[in-house]
């Protein structure tokens, strides 16, 4: 299963993100963890070594790597080096998850920009596209690494939504981009659910058919959000309710 995790910042989505990849990891399946949120929060999420998480460089900033991926194009940019190497060299190891940063994506006019882009589209298009290992992304709201091509290999957009106005508008957003993109299926996530209130205004703000769970506030996930000892991501970390979320979508494996 390839999934993009997308929505406000601060709804939850890097911690939904790591559920999903526990699940994977506990049932030993090999998956890619891939932080394409410039707030990289993922990683630390995870439980990964903090030290290593902020020594590991951003795929967008290797520009000694990204210029001789292109060395063979002289003047053009090659739409697809070689990244192979890439996914093996510049990742986190824990268990069967490999987690990797994408970086920040570049407005255009800047430095290798293009170079860039054709870079970070050939290692979403391996991961997507060519890899058998399953993909959870962590994306920022704008889900800006995709494009239509790299969106092929999406099988599903899960959106995490607070029962806010400002987070409901967001994931609406969202769900329009990924219309754009022709992404096969969105489905929401409300989080951090307090009452039934909380629940009954996500239901009336989004099409109800496509909510796949009213995951609660959890005061555990909060206390570890505080944390900074870089504890391994365990069972009693889970928000309640995202193993049934797992099961849904991935059918268990």
């Amino acid at each position: 299963m390839k999934i993009a995790v997308s929505g406000k910042g601060g709804a939850g989505k890097s911690t939904v993100a790591a559920n999903l990849l526990f699940c994977l990891k506990e049932r030993c399946l090999p998956a890619f963890a891939i932080d394409a949120d410039p707030d990289t929060n993922l990683g630390l999420v995870l439980g990964l070594d903090p030290e290593k998480v902020a020594a590991l460089p951003p795929l967008s900033e290797l520009q000694e790597v990204i210029m001789e991926k292109n060395a063979g194009g002289g003047a053009f940019v090659d739409l697809n080096p070689p990244v192979d190497d890439i996914l093996e060299e510049y990742v986190l190891r824990d268990g069967t998850i490999r987690f990797l940063k994408m970086g920040r994506i570049k407005q255009g006019g800047s430095s290798c920009y293009c170079k860039e882009s054709a870079f970070l589209n050939a290692v979403l298009n391996s991961v997507l596209l060519d890899r058998p290992e399953a993909v959870v992304m962590d994306m920022s709201a704008g889900i800006e690494h995709l494009t239509r091509g790299t969106a092929r290999g999406v099988e599903l957009m899960l959106v995490v939504v607070e029962p806010t106005r400002a987070g409901v508008s967001t994931a609406l957003a969202v769900d329009r981009l990924a219309s754009d993109l022709a992404l096969p299926r969105v489905l929401f996530v409300g989080n951090k659910i307090r009452s039934q209130a909380d629940a009954d205004y996500l239901r009336a703000s989004l099409p109800p058919e496509r909510i796949i769970a009213m995951l609660p506030f959890s005061e555990k996930v909060l206390e570890r959000a505080r944390q900074a000892d870089g504890r391994a991501f365990g069972r009693e970390d889970m928000i309640p309710g995202m193993e049934e979320v797992f099961e849904k979508i991935c059918g268990g494996g």
